[in-house]
């Protein structure tokens, strides 16, 4: 590697005091570093992702993603497909996404350097939204998809269907539909299955489900998921909103569809140690 670009989050390192450190670091190796600062404002409505990452220099050889899991689900949505690998460096609190905390960093980047590092893909969703009124459209996520209830504070009906056949129906506040990656999310907040990144599945997870009978569901990589918005109680109209990896958000109302499927598209992550998933699940869960 040679060509680095430090895209650092404003909110999380408001004086870039963390990305120069990088920068300056970098150089003094005989490295180039490009600094992008972002502000972090990605809360959109009906338009796709700011694009900034989308107009790279071509020479770029890693992504080093300075902020919290949003920054780097931000920058894998603004990325994907261009194959170029990320690193995370954890400034937020939890951090699922990212490796590499603030004091680690002179080590991590000298192995960087060094080429002592192993990539890993992960499997990211593309969500097809088909409207009433005909138009379509789509995007995609590395953590999750999540369609809720917009509007009035009642439960809603969501119809389920798997490779074109009728699932099931669920009364809930909402429908989270995650990869491996995301399963650390939003799903294990709604009480879904932990699962390792590796792994290859998409895991479907009702929110806040009125029946103690609908629980999630894992289902094949290959699978297709469809999620039906139909009337409600006394054939009235439902709205609701889907949203991918909390950045991009697309209104829906009854008759309204969306169609999950695994993505030709994948995100790369730079991997420098050796600690296994359980070791990292241990520690965020059990040791703060």
């Amino acid at each position: 590697m040679k060509h680095f670009l430090v895209y650092t989050n404003l909110h999380k390192d408001p004086d870039m005091e963390t990305a120069r450190y990088i920068s300056d670091y970098l150089t003094k190796n005989a490295q180039k570093a490009t600094i992008l600062a972002d502000s972090g404002d990605w809360k959109e409505s009906d338009t796709e992702a700011s694009g900034r990452l989308k107009e790279l220099p071509t020479d770029v050889d890693c992504l080093l993603v300075l902020g919290g899991d949003g920054t780097v689900l931000q920058a894998a949505r603004e990325t994907c497909g261009l194959g170029i690998p990320m690193l995370g460096v954890n400034l937020g609190t939890v951090g699922y996404l990212t490796q590499v905390e603030p004091a680690q960093l002179p080590a991590a980047l000298d192995r960087l350097i060094a080429g002592e590092y192993t990539q890993e893909k992960r499997m990211m969703l593309s969500g097809f939204v088909s409207l009433h009124d005909g138009s379509r459209k789509e995007s995609w996520s590395l953590n999750d998809i999540v369609i809720t209830r917009r509007g009035i504070l009642q439960v809603m009906q969501f119809h389920i269907y798997v490779n074109g056949k009728f699932l099931n129906t669920y009364n809930a506040d909402g429908v989270i539909v995650t990869t491996p990656t995301g399963s650390t999310g939003y799903n294990l907040s709604a009480g879904g299955p932990i699962v390792s990144p590796r792994a290859r599945m998409i895991i479907l997870t009702p929110i806040c489900p009125h029946s103690l009978n609908q629980r999630s569901i894992i289902f094949s990589a290959e699978d297709i998921i469809e999620i039906e918005i139909p009337k409600g109680r006394e054939g009235r109209v439902q709205t609701a909103e889907v949203n991918f990896d909390g950045t991009h958000t697309i209104e829906l109302v009854t008759g309204d569809r969306i169609r999950v499927a695994q993505s030709e598209k994948s995100t790369e992550f730079i991997q420098l140690n050796d600690v296994s998933f359980l070791e990292v699940l241990h520690k965020k869960l059990y040791e703060g």
